[in-house]
């Protein structure tokens, strides 16, 4: 048998990204943000009237779905491309702005998949850290601009840090960097409030991306959208495959915002559960990271591995990230009464 092929050198160099997906089924699961109740019964509703023989023959169209997006987020439907998840938006923007070689500015600690995508198209990934307190390295992200940078990714809350930044800094960084496309990451928008959405058509170089896999509830869907100028959408969807998100992803999605007030109440419930979290951290004597997500950060120093480790014996997951922020951990916020389970077991462990 010959030797196997040899790939790319850009995927050659590439560390492998491994997120530890199995074994989560009858869990807690409060490792990976998502929503922790399900999807609001309307999604399931419809999936199940649209789920026939006839209908999964059909290859998918979108159009009902543009105009039903495009009117829940105040865009015209030429204004953004339906995507599969946030993973698609990053690579569609990537692939359509940014050549070999050419410089990709990314947050670190963030999202994995934006230097994933940047690395295959083989562009130059820099890193710019948070600081020891994880607020945003401004100063750092403008110092490190250069002819030769195309895009700049920013996750807006960040994860796993949870921080933010308020739109007087996005619009800082969009004005002085208006040969790069600015990717606003507004994964976790709704436990923030804050959007750059509104700008699309004011900045030439904003590309805003939303997804159905958080609040929504949708996340084995794989869902989401990428907003930016009529101009850049058309590029966009040159770039993307026709048919890229499934038939059931886009009628879920309309069915999802439409129960606004399903949403509502899983939001409210949720920044109630994270305030509830934040005492347990305080009366355990525990530090934490505020948030502006459905997440939040703790220390749990050396301990951090073994604390995730007993956790899942118990029946809980959280996400250890103390691989990139030392002896930190992240958990997902629920609901009150699974905030309370949580405490309960961190209480119980975390006292021996």
């Amino acid at each position: 048998m010959s030797d196997a092929l040899t790939p790319r050198e850009a995927i050659r160099e590439m560390a492998p990204y491994s997120p530890p997906s199995a074994g989560r089924d009858g869990k807690l699961r409060l490792d990976f943000n998502e929503n922790t109740i399900g999807c609001s019964p309307k999604v399931i509703e419809c999936v199940q009237k649209y789920l026939t023989a006839d209908h999964l023959t059909i290859y998918p169209e979108y159009q009902d779905a543009r105009r039903d997006l495009g009117a829940f987020f105040g865009v015209t439907p030429e204004e953004f491309t339906i995507t599969n998840g946030t993973d698609e938006a990053i690579q569609i923007l990537i692939n359509t702005f940014v050549e070999d070689d050419d410089q990709v500015l990314v947050l670190k600690p963030t999202y994995a998949m934006y230097r994933f995508y940047a690395e295959v198209a083989g562009a130059s990934v820099r890193e710019i850290k948070y600081a020891a307190d994880l607020s945003f390295p401004m100063t750092g992200l403008l110092d490190a601009l250069r002819p030769e940078t195309r895009a700049i990714l920013i996750a807006n809350p960040n994860n796993p840090t949870g921080s933010a930044i308020g739109l007087d800094q996005i619009e800082l960084i969009l004005e002085t960097a208006p040969d790069a496309a600015v990717l606003i990451d507004e994964a976790y928008f709704e436990f923030y409030g804050v959007t750059a959405l509104r700008w699309v058509n004011d900045y030439k170089n904003l590309f805003v991306s939303r997804t159905f896999s958080k609040v929504y509830g949708m996340a084995a869907m794989r869902c989401g959208c990428l907003f930016t100028c009529a101009e850049n959408a058309e590029w966009l969807r040159k770039a993307q495959s026709p048919y890229s998100v499934n038939m059931l992803a886009a009628i879920a999605a309309r069915a999802a915002v439409q129960d606004r007030e399903y949403i509502g109440k899983y939001v409210g419930e949720v920044l109630a559960a994270r305030e509830l979290a934040y005492v347990g951290f305080e009366r355990l004597g525990i530090r934490y990271f505020p948030s502006q997500a459905n997440f939040v950060l703790f220390y749990a120093g050396d301990r951090a591995v073994p604390l995730r480790d007993a956790l899942r014996e118990r029946g809980v997951l959280v996400r250890d990230r103390s691989y990139e922020i030392p002896g930190c951990v992240r958990v997902t916020i629920g609901t009150r009464a699974q905030i309370e389970r949580f405490l309960v077991e961190l209480e119980s462990l975390w006292s021996r």
